[in-house]
């Protein structure tokens, strides 16, 4: 759809999401109501995300040079950075409220898969001084190299729908995360060969109606179908393709914040902007996670 269209779609499903959300009535307890309205702030940082904006001032810096008109009363970059970043909760409502309509909750079939984020170059680890005390040296399996900072963990349902998604410590074992972030799904889990563990499994089987399936080492009897597993493993691979979204297009394995506040909010925001897009795609027909396409400058 051409970009004004988007931008107003984006600011209707934001208006919407927010009437039918347990948002406060009042967010702010003092101090003066900002000029532009906390929407149009979320308008702004979905769509900037979405053109592939990564960082409040190229979003800032977009919307003054070719949007002023649209929004008067943008001011300041420190301002908007700002109510940005204290809307980094309303962000996480309005994402659940999303994903509950898409019926991401409702869904019996899920995917879960981790993902590293540096937050420096390893040469430069021992004298970053970023979140200390919250980030750790971990390894990743894919790249094949050893890194510091976090480690993502998402769960997305059948649609490519992000159901949840959390940053733990890079040395925190995926098996022991999952449980943060699992209560509101049931059904089908598909995951990778870290998940493996026969206790895990009979546990969730039995305290969460999740029947957690994975691929086996080669080492390993597996006694299930080979064509149940081919389709397992065929399934699973719709989480790698919202991973690679997730850090090609909405660049979420950069950190550019320097506290948890902002990284928190930057974090929401993108999760918040890759499911407005599957939601609009759904409403146009298309394939969930066909983003290529959906906005024409």
């Amino acid at each position: 759809m051409p970009l004004e269209d988007f931008i107003i779609a984006v600011l209707c499903c934001v208006e919407q999401m927010w009437q039918t959300s347990s948002i406060p009535s009042r967010l702010r307890q003092r101090g003066f109501a900002p000029k532009l309205s906390d929407s149009e702030v979320l308008t702004m940082e979905i769509v900037g995300e979405c053109l592939g904006f990564d960082s409040d001032q190229q979003i800032w810096k977009y919307f003054r040079s070719h949007w002023r008109a649209w929004f008067p009363a943008l001011g300041s970059r420190s301002t908007f950075a700002r109510q940005a970043a204290n809307l980094w909760y309303v962000k996480q409502l309005l994402h659940r409220r999303l994903a509950c309509e898409l019926g991401a909750y409702t869904d019996t079939i899920h995917m879960i898969d981790g993902f590293p984020v540096s937050i420096c170059q390893f040469a430069r680890a021992k004298r970053c001084k970023l979140f200390q005390g919250i980030s750790t040296y971990g390894y990743c399996a894919s790249k094949e190299e050893i890194y510091k900072g976090f480690h993502g963990h998402v769960i997305v349902d059948y649609s490519g729908t992000i159901t949840n998604l959390i940053f733990t410590s890079a040395n925190v074992d995926e098996r022991v995360s999952m449980f943060d972030f699992i209560e509101h799904i049931h059904g089908l889990l598909i995951g990778d060969k870290g998940y493996i563990s026969q206790e895990l499994k009979v546990y969730l089987q039995d305290h969460f109606r999740i029947d957690l399936e994975t691929p086996l080492r080669s080492n390993m009897k597996d006694d299930r179908d080979p064509v149940f597993v081919a389709q397992l493993m065929k399934t699973r691979r719709l989480v790698e393709t919202v991973i690679g979204q997730l850090s090609e297009h909405f660049h979420m394995e950069k950190v550019w914040a320097r506290d948890l506040w902002h990284l928190t909010s930057r974090v929401a925001r993108k999760v918040l902007a890759h499911t407005v897009g599957v939601f609009l795609n759904r409403q146009l027909g298309r394939a969930p996670l066909q983003f290529e396409g959906l906005i024409t400058v």
